[in-house]
């Protein structure tokens, strides 16, 4: 994967799409100074870049039923890059893995859950994690309080 070379507006326009990726182009276009349409011109060009990759709402989950967050780093009994591939595969069906990512040290995989309550995490927890064959520890962490959420990225 290679970088993309972005000069101080290109900086400038991702800074406020990921503040607020709801605005007009000609909202945009104010707040980075450059009129409307080489806005729009430069916001196609980052989104064809694969630079912007999306925009979405922030739901709040509490107010819509889902009050657990919580980590799971799932160790595989097996590394072979077939069943990390078919691990990272499996994620996607899982409903309440909102975010999956393979990662280096004592786990092969820490898993971002969202869950209605204790007993539905539970659940998944027992009779999908632990069943997998290739599942040899599952280490769960359940979350208090978000205290920070902002942007993936800081520019």
């Amino acid at each position: 994967m290679t970088s993309v070379e972005l000069d101080a507006i290109d900086l400038k326009i991702l800074r406020e799409l990921q503040r607020d990726g709801r605005m007009t182009n000609v909202e945009l276009a104010e707040r980075v100074g450059i009129s409307a349409p080489p806005c729009l011109r430069r916001v196609r060009k980052l989104e064809e870049a694969d630079v912007i990759q999306g925009y979405h709402a922030m739901l709040n989950a509490p107010k819509l039923g889902f009050d657990l967050v919580a980590f799971c780093m799932i160790g595989l009994k097996r590394q072979s890059d077939s069943n990390l591939k078919a691990f990272a595969a499996a994620t996607a069906g899982w409903s309440l893995v909102r975010q999956a990512w393979m990662v280096s040290g004592e786990s092969d995989f820490l898993l971002h859950c969202v869950a209605k309550n204790l007993t539905e995490f539970q659940d998944f927890v027992i009779e999908v994690l632990t069943a997998d064959e290739n599942v040899d520890t599952v280490r769960t962490m359940l979350t208090i309080r978000q205290v920070k959420r902002v942007g993936l990225v800081e520019i």
